[in-house]
């Protein structure tokens, strides 16, 4: 038996610290991705290696991984038929442990192999096994035919090298797991890693004696053009989980300055108030890196759903390297350009899809409006509105059919509801005037029409706020206005009497906008330990309602002031919801009165 080999590994501390400090902090499942990601190379690069003539084999070879759970040995086998390793091979790239094999090969064979990157950097993936092994093996023969080589450390300073009986091309690693990683053994766990990390990697991966890969074809690595509807809805449904098909995607294939190629996913929302948290999947050359990174996706784009594979992109990535990368911002803005792009497009190509997707798309917009302003230029012609006659209208639009015929100043001020259910009398009452507003149901409309008036010549007022003055009728005498005001003094303290347009409603009760927007923002951000001023309601009594006209002559004061709070009541009802003792004396309340009516 000829002698072992013994020696010392040659660690380089100022590149390998950062690296293990990263993995002392990152998920302990990394190491299967890192393995998996090094098997992957070594067949990549051995095909490579044929292409330029410098390597043979069959073509007819089927290349794959496997990884090999053993639970009484307690061991894990990640296998590849790839380029393989002498002794001296595993001496440059494993025991020198700063030593990129990825760099390394492609330097020596850049001339030849084109622009199609390597995966990993094999020597410092590789020490990710002691994340959770007490010793490593490898047994490697190389595609030269030279005495495969066996080599084993427990992940400290010595290791042992010698000769293998491994006979076929290709490398095992074999990590004996120690007790702290036990729950790696179980099947199901390895399976989920590996779906997790490389269920797109190119080289097939088999778990155990599984019949079938873990990994499938990126969709993204396909022309468009060869790409189905169906395969498209079936490639997002499968990834994230989504029993809905998608509105629609962008299928994203850069290749200057940077490489950057993916499909982003637009999710059908349940309901346009449904809280949007998407999922954008980041990949380096098939393996996955992370979930939605911002400084590579613009951070109202995490809205959407999709992949985005970076080759430039290193796989332990970190925040420091993408804030200061010129690439990475390029990409950000890249992408932005590209969902603004497919937008507008929708809108002028497919105007009807795009209004009956409206509720679906408004949050990614107005999110992305409020979070960039470039994206705002971009979208502003295409940004559209719900109005009260039942259609959809952009901002220019709705400003030039209601400034008016002949009119030379165009439209200041635009009326919108929050609530069609909540403030439906106050629509009608609009409609009566032949005016219009918009709708603005959802939480993310507040701060978008606060945005919007920041760059548009335009304020946005809710109807109930404007409506006195859009109704507004004869003046009243103030003898009248004294003695209406005298029957609701004890339930408001700001009252106003008008003779309104219409005869269809007694009272309105109305908040001015910046008054709605200050308990709107105290809301929100809980006042932010800020002071701040209590709302004022305006409670305008309309002297042309029949209702009005009665309670004025009425005799019986207790008659008087049960009508009265129900008039309050009935206008509180438009304005906002009831708490449940005001609910509670209303029911009361109108019991009695009908108890009086019979």
């Amino acid at each position: 038996m000829q002698e072992l080999e013994k020696g010392t590994l040659s660690i380089d501390s100022e590149n390998i610290m950062p690296i293990i400090k990263k993995w002392l902090y990152s998920d302990t499942d990394i190491f299967i991705r890192e393995l998996v990601s090094n098997a992957n190379d070594a067949i990549t690069k051995l095909k490579k290696l044929k292409d330029i003539g410098e390597a043979d084999f069959s073509d007819d070879e089927e290349f794959k991984i496997k990884v090999v759970i053993d639970k009484e040995g307690k061991t894990i086998t990640i296998s590849d038929n790839g380029l393989g390793m002498s002794a001296d091979e595993i001496k440059e790239y494993i025991n020198q442990i700063a030593f990129s094999g990825a760099k390394g090969f492609v330097e020596k064979y850049q001339d030849k192999l084109g622009e199609d990157a390597i995966i990993g950097h094999f020597g410092l993936g590789f020490y990710s096994a002691f994340m959770v092994s007490d010793k490593v093996e490898i047994h490697s023969k190389n595609f030269k035919g030279e005495l495969a080589a066996h080599w084993i450390s427990d992940g400290k300073a010595e290791y042992s090298l010698g000769e293998s009986d491994k006979q076929a091309r290709g490398t095992d690693v074999v990590l004996h797991v120690n007790e702290e990683s036990a729950d790696f053994l179980l099947d199901y766990k390895i399976r989920e890693i590996l779906e997790k990390y490389c269920s797109f990697m190119p080289v097939e991966i088999y778990l155990n004696a599984d019949e079938d890969p873990i990994n499938k074809t990126p969709l993204w690595t396909r022309k468009p053009s060869e790409i189905t509807d169906e395969e498209y809805k079936s490639f997002y449904k499968s990834t994230f989980k989504d029993f809905n098909d998608p509105l629609f995607w962008i299928h994203l294939n850069m290749d200057h300055p940077f490489t950057l190629k993916g499909i982003l996913y637009f999710p059908r929302l349940k309901h346009h108030m449904e809280q949007v948290e998407g999922q954008v999947k980041l990949f380096c050359n098939q393996v996955y890196v992370a979930d939605n990174v911002k400084e590579v996706i613009p951070e109202y784009l995490l809205l959407l759903k999709g992949v985005l594979d970076c080759p430039d992109i290193p796989l332990n990535v970190s925040r420091s390297f993408l804030q200061t990368d010129g690439n990475v911002t390029k990409m950000s803005s890249y992408v932005s350009r590209k969902v603004a792009d497919k937008l507008n497009s929708i809108y002028k190509k497919e105007r009807e899809n795009y209004e009956e997707n409206w509720s679906h798309i408004s949050p990614f917009i107005k999110y992305g409006s409020i979070k960039e302003r470039d994206f705002y230029d971009k979208m502003a012609k295409s940004i559209i509105y719900e109005t009260t006659k039942g259609d959809y209208a952009t901002l220019s639009d709705f400003i030039e059919r209601n400034s008016g015929a002949g009119s030379e100043e165009p439209l200041k001020e635009i009326y919108y509801s929050n609530n069609k259910a909540l403030q439906a009398q106050y629509i009608n009452l609009i409609k009566e005037q032949g005016l219009e507003a918009v709708i603005l149901e959802t939480g993310l409309d507040a701060p978008f029409i606060s945005y919007v008036e920041n760059y548009e010549n335009i304020r946005f007022i809710r109807i109930d706020s404007a409506l006195a003055e859009a109704l507004k009728g004869e003046e009243v005498s103030e003898e009248e206005a004294s003695t209406i005001k005298e029957l609701f003094s004890k339930l408001n303290e700001n009252i106003k009497v008008e003779s309104l347009k219409t005869e269809n409603v007694p009272a309105i009760l109305t908040q001015t906008e910046e008054s709605r927007r200050m308990e709107e923002m105290q809301a929100m951000f809980g006042g932010m330990g800020m002071p701040m001023p209590e709302a004022k309601h305006e409670l305008i009594i309309n002297t042309k309602n029949p209702l009005i006209a009665r309670l004025v002559k009425e005799e019986d004061e207790s008659k008087k002031e049960l009508i009265s709070n129900h008039i309050y009541d009935i206008a509180k009802f438009n304005q906002k919801q009831l708490t449940p003792e005001e609910k509670n004396e209303f029911i009361t309340r109108t019991n009695e009165i009908l108890l009086k009516l019979l």
